[in-house]
């Protein structure tokens, strides 16, 4: 843009001017900044002038946040409780019927142990009569077989004993003989010999 010397010299002012109108200006920026501070000026929110402002947006927020931990908060922790306290009630109930399961479990394993020592203590005394009673019957057969030996020997005793009593007669008899022949030295009488050892005998 070229403008002319004359319109420049008219519209730009004098370097003095210049200087007295930034002078100025920054003279008056520092009375009005000076006059600020020194007139005491007070921070916002305790100037008692803002007091009502901010006692109605105190509540407004106040009842605002009361309305979300009312309708959103609370309900929200009413159901978690909830939900805690229903499963916190299923688990005691879930384990008071396993401690009765339990319980019942324990009752029956004590009497079945009950019955089967019973039944072993029956089944012992069972054995031991059983025992007894074989031993009774093997006792008594061996008895009997004793008893039976006892008297075959005594019959076979009772027989060599009179066989031998037999054989002594005869033995006797000839001895007799023997002797009376050789004392007299004639045969002696077999009827008198007999005779006489029947009479020793007797």
């Amino acid at each position: 843009m070229f403008v002319t010397p004359g319109y420049a010299e008219e519209s730009a002012p004098a370097e003095g001017e210049a200087h007295t109108a930034e002078g100025q200006a920054n003279g008056a920026h520092t009375e009005q900044s000076g006059g600020g501070h020194e007139g005491g000026g007070s921070f916002p929110p305790f100037d008692s002038t803002y007091y009502p402002s901010q006692l109605l947006w105190l509540a407004i927020t106040f009842g605002l946040f009361y309305l979300f931990l009312k309708r959103v908060v609370l309900p929200r922790i009413g159901g978690i409780l909830e939900v805690r306290r229903d499963r916190i009630a299923q688990d005691l109930d879930q384990a008071a019927r396993m401690k009765e399961e339990a319980d019942a479990a324990v009752a029956a394993y004590e009497q079945e142990l009950a019955e089967a020592r019973s039944k072993a203590g029956g089944i012992a005394q069972e054995a031991r009569d059983s025992a007894k009673r074989d031993a009774d019957t093997e006792r008594k057969r061996v008895e009997a077989e004793l008893e039976k030996k006892l008297a075959d020997a005594e019959q076979r005793i009772a027989g060599i004993k009179q066989g031998a009593l037999k054989e002594v007669g005869s033995i006797a008899e000839e001895t007799a003989s023997a002797i009376v022949e050789r004392l007299t030295g004639a045969g002696a009488d077999k009827a008198a010999v007999s005779a006489a050892v029947a009479n020793a005998k007797g």
